[in-house]
């Protein structure tokens, strides 16, 4: 009789204490952003950009997102390439020109409050100007 207690006891023990399952793991989706780097404006550098060298050729620039820029050229030319900027006051691009080399612009704004941009190896300034939509 003792053994039948024992027995019965160990199976309610058993029964009581069945392996808890764990609670399954909720999927969550993590979002990254990646943060954009900034133009001399304080705004996101992609965008559409208007150039105005220093002789009055404009230069119509597309600033992708994804590290491409696109160049329209005065004579209906286009120029394709990568770009970086490396802190707001520095705008970097190199096209995809063979054998071309990066090159790279200081930006600031002038006396008059236009945006100008210097490139470092020519030294010509050039009037910039975000389009906006």
């Amino acid at each position: 009789m003792k053994k039948y207690v024992l027995m019965a006891s160990l199976a309610a023990v058993a029964a009581c204490s069945q392996a808890e399952t764990a609670p399954e793991a909720e999927a969550t989706e993590e979002v990254t952003e990646v943060a954009q780097p900034l133009a001399l404006d304080g705004k996101a550098t992609p965008g559409t950009y208007k150039i105005t060298r220093e002789n009055g050729d404009v230069i119509m620039e597309e600033v992708g997102a994804d590290g491409s820029y696109t160049a329209t050229m005065p004579d209906g030319s286009v120029e394709k390439g990568t770009w970086e900027q490396p802190s707001p006051d520095v705008f970097c691009s190199t096209s995809d020109e063979e054998g071309a080399e990066q090159e790279c612009a200081d930006e600031k704004y002038g006396e008059d409050g236009q945006w100008l941009s210097t490139g470092r190896e020519t030294g010509n300034t050039s009037i910039v100007e975000r389009v906006e939509g």
